[in-house]
């Protein structure tokens, strides 16, 4: 898909529904409308939380819970002391 005001080859996707091409960071379909941004969203979300490797558990040895994005843990709050 090129960009309708300088020509230029815009990143695209295409819609899971109808298969038209979008570009990669709207939110609907050009083609149909639907909404493309939450699910590209949730399958980003889905693929980051199935890699295990990549989690950083919390350092309170009572807590079940990981080091989100903020260095912080996503149960109980928790700066990560390392």
């Amino acid at each position: 898909m090129n960009c309708p005001h300088c020509g230029e080859a815009l990143p695209s996707i295409l819609c899971p529904e109808c298969g038209e091409e979008t570009p990669e960071k709207s939110h609907y379909c050009c083609g149909c409308g639907r909404p493309v941004k939450a699910e590209q969203e949730q399958r980003k979300a889905a693929s980051e939380e199935d890699d295990f490797s990549q989690r950083i558990l919390c350092s309170d040895g009572n807590c079940i819970g990981v080091i989100n994005e903020k260095g912080m843990c996503n149960v109980c709050g928790k700066p990560y002391s390392g």
